[in-house]
Formats: C-alpha cells, structure tokens, sequence
C-alpha cells in the first residue's frame, strides 16, 4: 500500500520539485533585517514614503509553520520611526488595503500616525485600494487627504464583538466544565456556558462605548453632519464615489493620483523622489509592487496562504469588516 503524504507536505514537495523554492533558512528563525530605502521613482532629494498598510490589521507578530508574519503596527511604526530621522521625507502615502482588525491595533496605530504628522509637519495621504473598511477607514482619519479608488470598498464605520462558543458542541459529544471564580462575572464571556442577560447587555454596552469612539473621530476629522453621521452609524460599506458623496473621503482617484496630492500639499517638485522602505531586495519596484510583503514566498508562502484561508476567530472588539475576514487578526 502506497503511502499518502498529508496536504501541507504534499503541498511543500510539490513546490520544492517545481520551482517555487524561494525561501531562505532565515525566515524560520524569525530574524529580521534593517530597512532599507528603496526609490520607486524620481530622482529629486526631497522624498514621498509610501506605506503600505494591508490585510488585518493586527497588534502583535503571528507565528506560523514557516515564519512570522509582523504585525501591522509594528511594521507601521517602524517605518514612521525610519522616516522621522530622515528630514527628506516631506509626504508619506498611506497604500491602504484592509478590512480593520482588532480595536487596540487600529487605535494605536492611529495614534501613531497622527502623532508622527504632528512631529515632523508632513503631509499625509491616504489612499484606498481595493478596500479599507472599518480599522482600514479608522488609521486613514489623520490624513490630510483621503483618496478611494472608484472600485474602493470602504466605511462599515463601527464595532464588532467575537465570542466563540463551543457550548453546543459540548453538549452533543457530553463534556463539561467545572469552574470555581472569586468574582459573580469572572467567567464572563467564557465559550463553555452561554451568556446571562446581564452579560449580554455589558457587552453591547461596551461595543456602543467603542462605536461611540470611532465616530467622534470621524466627526472630528470629517466634519460631518449630523444627519450624515447618523447613516455613517449603521455600519454599512460604501463604494468610493458614494463615500465621496457622503464626505468619509475628499477625492476619486488613483495611486498617482494620491502620490501627486502628497507632493503638492508638501510643496514638492514632480520629480521629487518617491520611496519604500523594505527589509528584502525589490527588483524592478514600482509604486504598485514597492512595498514588501509581509509573507515569505515560494513554497513557505504557499503553505501561509493555506493556512490564512483557516478560519481562526479570536474572541475580542475589532473594527472590522467580518466578512473579508480570514485568519484573523
């Protein structure tokens, strides 16, 4: 009898025997190497950092079988830090291609955002690519212009809480838990019992006083009114031109489009230099491919997109749009 390999190592020995093998010892070990600056184009001294903020939006690294992956605001932050050294950069683009992530992620990374703008006096820009929903729209709000794509899915301006219950389950293959707790709510949330009523309305309390936050944010930087607010409230996703219409964003465009509105509100030349920063060689970069990946390729890349397609919902308050969820963040 032949003997069958399981589907991540099939998966590995077929990449290995096709080609797909660009993956070096050092993403196994976690190391990380400096960034450097990449040009995208132009050739002036002044210079626009592109920044691209993708996938989930997440406070922490995630280990995999084959790397870590680096956290969103970790891999935001270091950039903003390379950048604040550099009194060249007079703009940064914001490449924004999110669905949100966890509420502490997209807050701090806000805060980090609107902090190094207010430090350095550069212009930002955010632009929106294929979407930039919820903690996506949230880290754009400290951006002096917004620019969505006409295709741009964006909004879903509010909260969600995720609990995982397995109570269900429990029951059906007849295991329990026995918990002794200190305190009436200390298992409060916990995925082998279900909610009381009381803990459900504490919940929704809190998802309300975190919904609450994000839109005085929008309030605050977008100047909307009420009533516009109001429809901005329900949580619904917009495409660009009608979250143009609404006032969520200034402009329809594209990344050019965004990179010439950085270099003009900086006051910079149109040959001013364009720029990444990256941790990895980038042949032929360009404004749509120079920001760097935050997966290994090759076989080691195929394996973590395998496994980002696996449903990992973690309990917690996220801005996010759910749907467009996978692995989460």
């Amino acid at each position: 009898m032949k003997k069958i390999l399981p589907f991540p190592a099939a998966l590995l020995v077929v990449c290995l025997l096709t080609g797909c093998t660009a993956f070096k010892v050092n993403i196994l070990t976690g190391e990380k190497k400096a960034l450097k600056e990449v040009t995208l184009e132009g050739s002036g001294a002044d210079r626009v950092l592109v920044i691209a903020i993708s996938g989930a939006i997440t406070l922490s690294d995630r280990k995999g079988l084959v790397g870590t992956r680096e956290g969103t605001l970790a891999e935001v932050a270091a950039r903003l830090s390379k950048a604040r050294r550099d009194h060249r950069v007079k703009a940064v683009v914001l490449k924004i291609d999110s669905p949100g992530g966890s509420v502490t992620a997209s807050d701090a990374l806000y805060h980090e955002i609107e902090h190094f703008k207010k430090e350095t006096g550069a212009r930002i820009v955010a632009a929106m690519m294929g979407m930039a929903t919820s903690g996506g729209y949230y880290v754009a709000l400290p951006a002096d212009r917004i620019i969505a794509h006409p295709t741009t899915v964006t909004g879903s301006v509010g909260v969600i809480f995720l609990q995982p219950k397995v109570v269900g389950l429990m029951k059906k293959i007849g295991l329990s838990v026995n918990v002794s707790k200190s305190g009436r709510d200390k298992d409060m949330g916990s995925p082998f019992r279900q909610d009381t009523a009381e803990e459900r309305r504490i919940f929704q309390d809190l998802t309300r006083t975190l919904a609450d936050r994000f839109l005085e944010l929008v309030a605050r930087h977008r100047g909307l009114a009420p009533e516009t607010l109001e429809k901005v409230a329900t949580a619904r996703i917009y495409l660009g031109p009608e979250a143009r219409r609404l006032g969520l964003v200034d402009a329809i465009g594209y990344l050019p489009d965004a990179i010439a509105k950085a270099r003009q509100l900086a006051g910079l030349a149109d040959d001013s230099r364009v720029i990444a920063y990256r941790r990895q060689k980038a042949p032929d970069a360009g404004i749509y491919n120079g920001a760097e990946a935050r997966r290994t390729g090759g076989a080691a890349g195929a394996l973590a997109d395998l496994a980002a397609l696996l449903p990992n919902p973690r309990p917690g308050f996220y801005y996010l749009w759910l749907p467009q969820w996978v692995g989460g963040p």
